[in-house]
């Protein structure tokens, strides 16, 4: 029974001694794939794509629209004949906006898809390699996690940025400033 109490005891210590070393540490993931410099390529690639399929769009939608006119237009002069053509017409190009609309977008979320898994990837890796080197037993995105006490939790982002080459200065507010720019430069 002596011996039993003892195995217990020295167990109790060693679980009790193993979980004082335990080591957890912290990364924001998003700012590492949103700031990749590799990111940058991928979003001019999608919003080329964007823009293409906003223009074939409304391309399509100015024919329906000049078709629509015509039709209100001249409907009371044509026969049924005529009428009922113009209107599987007007339904028919109708339908394929719509379909355009939705194959694009899933298209451009492939496409999406398609550039940013390479780079969450090598996020990724690096996070990896830096969690083994250190000796973390977890690394958490910050964006998952609730809570987090920074004083017992490594924050692994600054040696992650420079294990991906991204640039010292760059942030995900001057990352926003940019895309804001880009996007007033587009409209205007």
């Amino acid at each position: 029974m002596k011996k039993l109490v003892l195995l217990a005891a020295a167990a109790a210590m060693t679980i009790s001694a193993s979980a004082q070393t335990l080591k957890f540490a912290h990364v924001n993931f998003t700012e590492l794939v949103s700031l990749a410099p590799e990111a940058d390529e991928a979003r001019k690639v999608i919003s080329a794509s964007q823009k293409d399929a906003e223009e074939t769009f409304q391309s399509m939608y100015e024919e329906y629209q000049t078709k629509v006119s015509q039709y209100q237009q001249k409907a009371e002069t044509w026969n049924q004949s005529v009428r009922q053509t113009k209107e599987k017409e007007l339904s028919d190009l109708q339908s394929r906006i719509q379909e355009f609309q939705q194959s694009v977008q899933q298209e451009l979320q492939q496409q999406q898809s398609k550039l940013m898994n390479p780079i969450q990837e090598k996020a990724m890796k690096a996070v990896e390699q830096l969690a083994k080197e250190g000796g973390y037993i977890y690394v958490f995105d910050r964006s998952q996690v609730l809570y987090f006490d920074p004083a017992q939790s490594t924050d692994l982002t600054p040696a992650a940025r420079k294990a991906m080459n991204i640039p010292e200065g760059r942030t995900m507010e001057s990352l926003q400033a940019e895309l804001a720019a880009q996007a007033q430069g587009q409209q205007q």
